[in-house]
């Protein structure tokens, strides 16, 4: 049984380095982003509200998140284990969910840490496309589709997502170094951060990633 945070902000590689580790030590990966965006395209009043913040690039409050985040977990398939991507983000966050942990008797085993540079995440991201449909993701540089513009899974349209522009992925990645260190300095007090440099080949990431956890 594991029970997984991945930090990293987004450009990080934190997404295909989630979907490997859950594939392998069989947690379900948990994606608080996903989570979101899946509430602004229903438009329920979570999402409506969290749409506001995500557009600017600011972090979504520490209320809205931990409620959702909450409810996920009480789901049967999180009994065994989880990894979650995205959360916590602020030293509050983390607090409150060792309580709602503690409630259950239960802790984090192991918080990886992706550590990417600024510059490099801002690039990353900003050249991020994504099917408006499917939902599979590209990049103009590391990962084009076959076809500009198309698709390669269903042949519909590939988007730039508007929290993907410049200036709100700039923005963002402030808002996270300002916020998040603090966030990573509570978890190495605790023994159980593991920090990994994410500007490695995504084999080499995973492999640290394995080693970190200790567990074949």
């Amino acid at each position: 049984m594991l029970r997984l945070i991945l930090l990293g902000p987004q450009g990080a590689g934190k997404g295909t380095q989630a979907v490997r580790i859950g594939e392998k030590y069989q947690v379900p990966t948990i994606s608080t982003g996903a989570i979101f965006r899946e509430h602004v395209k229903n438009e329920t009043p979570f999402g409506l509200e969290a749409q506001k913040y995500m557009k600017g690039g600011d972090l979504v409050p520490d209320e809205l998140v931990i409620a959702i985040v909450e409810e996920r977990l009480k789901e049967e398939d999180c009994r065994n284990g989880f990894l979650l991507d995205g959360f916590p983000r602020t030293v509050c966050q983390a607090e409150r969910f060792d309580q709602f942990l503690k409630s259950l008797e239960q802790s984090i085993d192991k918080v990886i840490n992706i550590v990417v540079d600024k510059q490099v995440l801002i690039d990353r991201t900003v050249g991020r496309r994504v099917c408006k449909v499917c939902g599979a993701t590209y990049h103009i540089c590391y990962k084009p589709p076959k076809v500009e513009g198309i698709c390669d899974v269903c042949g519909n349209p590939i988007i730039q997502r508007e929290d993907d522009s410049e200036e709100a992925v700039t923005r963002r990645t402030e808002v996270y170094i300002k916020k998040t260190q603090p966030l990573v300095e509570y978890y190495n007090k605790k023994g159980v951060l593991a920090v990994i440099n994410g500007q490695q080949s995504m084999d080499k990431v995973f492999q640290d990633i394995v080693d970190a956890l200790g567990v074949k």
